[in-house]
């Protein structure tokens, strides 16, 4: 069956992550993309010049957006109740979609146009976008009660897994065999309203500081997800409340109206948490510390190096050499590559057995990872003997520390041994193809090790004494 649709957007002020959008695109013929100038809101709520301008900016970036695939936003002024009877005639509508709302006054009015849509024929699909979960699942994973502490609704979260990605913006694609009927005088009957006609003042507006739309909230959310170490690194009590620029990111307003998404906002915060991570703090407290100083000691670039190439992620040297080339303060295009291609034993340097452990390295000079805990300060309350491998810490006293690995911080990437055996095998066929000494003095290095680790601890002195008395006894 081929629909005519209604979109009604309400929050969800925007293309990205708008699954009841696509659902109204989704075999049709035609689709209305509308928003309803509701006069309960002006009437029920206190609401401030600067967020009216703030609403009106977000519609007329909608608009402009929609103008792409060859539609537009129809703003329709009145109560919904009176509004969708009308449209449902009027454009012969079969299909109705838009956003789930949790909100007191949003539940009974979007109860009350689902009964106008079932009296008029006309199918409605409700999708959950706004939040990062159902909250109607949650209630019903907690017996059928809304969880009254954070640690409760914590525990039931983690049971749900993480939320659903978001989904792409629609493209020309999806709208190929469906257009949207626009008439020329479009703009006198549907168009955004002014400032006048909702009775404000523009003048009375404070400092245009935060544009509205998803434009700006995408633009926004892309500025300060480029400061990867300082989104690593944040935390809301270090933040001023008082600082001359707003030391947060403001997206706030761009949440509650859906301009941005908070699945993205959720995804792209998660990404970041897990790639400028590798879930080995000594390695990850080097790579925070180039990255917001632009240096490190040279063992510091030893081990990084070795981690990234033979050592445990068998990644190229050279994608190595281009993050140093751009973070580095000292960075020297002959040395950086030089080095590079020595401490991946691609050159230079041969005895590729001779790797550094990601943990083991870093407790000879730092015993009590005062390093980690400058760098990494999310791991501070962790004890010494778990500050490098905070993932066998007891879930208990991740939860003292305030960071549970695998959500709060990543668990290793890979498993060092594991990686480390697999890597050496494979420098050792690759040098048996161009080296053949060079492997089988590996081959033979490799060998006493695993005889050493298999062999008795060497006896003290006193222990040989005592049992050479005893064998002349017996």
């Amino acid at each position: 069956m081929t629909h005519i649709s209604i979109h009604w957007f309400r929050k969800a002020l925007r293309l990205q992550d708008n699954p009841a959008l696509l659902a109204a695109m989704k075999d049709c013929s035609e689709v209305y993309p509308i928003f309803i100038l509701d006069p309960w809101f002006p009437k029920n709520m206190r609401v401030s010049v600067n967020r009216w301008r703030f609403l009106v900016e977000s519609l007329s970036d909608l608009d402009e957006n929609l103008k792409k695939l060859n539609s537009r936003l129809f703003v329709v002024r009145g109560r919904p109740a009176e509004v969708f009877p009308r449209l449902f005639k009027k454009w012969k509508v079969t299909r109705l979609t838009f956003e789930v709302d949790t909100e007191p006054y949003a539940r009974q009015r979007d109860a009350e146009v689902v009964t106008l849509a079932d009296e008029h024929g006309v199918q409605v699909i409700q999708k959950v976008s706004h939040t990062l979960y159902d909250t109607e699942r949650i209630i019903i994973e907690n017996n059928g009660r809304a969880p009254l502490t954070y640690t409760r609704l914590q525990t039931l979260l983690t049971s749900l897994g993480p939320p659903k990605k978001p989904v792409p913006a629609p493209s020309l694609e999806n709208l190929k065999d469906c257009n949207t009927p626009v008439k020329e005088d479009h703009g006198m009957e549907y168009g955004i309203p002014s400032f006048e006609e909702l009775g404000q003042d523009p003048t009375k507006a404070g400092p245009h500081l935060y544009p509205g739309g998803e434009s700006e909230a995408l633009a926004r959310l892309d500025l300060y997800m480029k400061r990867t170490s300082w989104v690593c690194n944040f935390r809301k009590p270090d933040t001023s409340p008082n600082s001359l620029t707003p030391s947060t990111t403001v997206l706030s307003p761009y949440v509650k109206f859906g301009c941005l998404s908070v699945r993205t906002f959720w995804w792209k915060l998660t990404e970041i948490y897990q790639g400028g991570r590798t879930g080995y703090p000594f390695i990850d407290a080097i790579m925070t510390q180039l990255r917001t100083e632009g240096w490190i000691h040279h063992l510091a670039r030893h081990a990084v190096a070795c981690f990234l190439t033979r050592g445990d992620l068998w990644i190229s040297w050279e994608e190595g050499q281009k993050v140093f080339e751009e973070l580095l303060l000292d960075a020297d295009w002959s040395l950086n590559a030089g080095n590079w291609q020595w401490l991946s034993a691609s050159a230079f340097f041969h005895q590729f057995f001779r790797v550094y452990s990601p943990v083991a390295f870093g407790k000879k000079t730092d015993k009590n990872g005062e390093y980690i805990k400058k760098y990494l300060p999310f791991l501070q309350k962790f004890p010494s003997d778990y500050i490098y491998e905070p993932w066998k810490a007891p879930r208990s006293m991740q939860e003292r520390a305030g960071c549970i690995i695998g959500k709060d911080y990543p668990k290793p990437i890979v498993v060092h041994e594991e990686a480390r055996k697999r890597n050496l095998e494979r420098m050792k066929a690759a040098y048996a193809r161009r080296s053949p000494d060079v492997a089988a003095q590996a081959q033979d290095k490799t060998s006493k090790e695993g005889a050493n680790q298999k062999r008795p601890m060497a006896s003290s002195k006193a222990e040989v004494q005592t049992k050479k008395v005893k064998t002349k006894r017996s």
